[in-house]
């Protein structure tokens, strides 16, 4: 079950995502990422007969980075949910000690 998991992705995922994207635009343009994409782009776009994509690097890496995060907090929250021992401070013992 990862209704927690579910409730802070609910309440965070905007938040967090503003908070990263300035990291994760510095970090893609210092490796040079963001260069080389944009290069891709305008080479791909001056085909003839292609589709046009309307894709941003730097938020598909946040996306896929967010979707990263949710996942393991989801599968720490299931191994708390099965497992008492790893109910290791009050909170989660009372959070999660009911079940």
């Amino acid at each position: 079950d990862d209704a927690a998991t579910s409730y802070f992705k609910g309440k965070m995922s905007k938040p967090l995502a503003e908070e990263m994207r300035p990291i994760v635009n510095e970090s893609l343009a210092q490796v040079g990422a963001i260069q080389s994409y944009d290069n891709m782009m305008g080479k791909y776009k001056s085909l003839p007969f292609v589709p046009d994509v309307k894709a941003d690097l730097t938020e598909h890496v946040l996306d896929k980075g967010m979707d990263g995060i949710f996942y393991y907090i989801a599968k720490e929250e299931a191994a708390i949910r099965q497992n008492p021992v790893k109910r290791t401070t009050e909170l989660l013992k009372r959070v999660f000690g009911a079940q």
